[in-house]
């Protein structure tokens, strides 16, 4: 039940954080080709779980049976180098073995694919940008 309720939570996130908000007089609607910064979207898509610092504890992390992990240690856990392909792995099809996390966080390049309209360079530098943005977070 408590995963059922941390999935349902984490769509809802999603459909929140990606849906289409009218534009005011005072906005200019962004062009098609706009993607968001790495920290936007992190704060979108990460964040409810990894939390604002990207140490595991974001508010749903409490709902999910395996704890999410401190992105913030990436580079130590991969032997002292940032691990782009192990993210963008993760990112586009998920965790590859259970023993490197657990299989509760959603697999972002299918979203992204949508939201992207088949677009797979845009898929691609979403992903990209976000993995920018967890390597500026790595721990010294």
């Amino acid at each position: 039940m408590r995963y059922v309720a941390a999935t349902v939570l984490i769509l809802s996130g999603i459909f929140v954080a990606f849906a289409q908000h009218p534009v005011s007089g005072q906005q200019k609607p962004l062009p098609p080709s706009y993607l968001p910064s790495g920290a936007v979207l992190y704060q979108q898509a990460c964040a409810s779980c990894h939390g604002a610092d990207a140490k595991g504890h974001g508010p749903t992390a409490t709902a999910l049976k395996t704890p999410p992990p401190d992105l913030t240690t990436l580079t130590r856990r991969h032997g002292g180098t940032f691990p782009y392909d192990y993210v963008t792995s993760v990112l586009l099809v998920g965790t590859p073995l259970p023993s490197h996390g657990s299989s509760d966080m959603p697999v972002w390049g299918p979203i992204f694919k949508f939201i992207d309209k088949d677009n797979k360079q845009a898929v691609l530098k979403r992903v990209k940008n976000v993995s920018d943005y967890l390597k500026s977070l790595q721990v010294r």
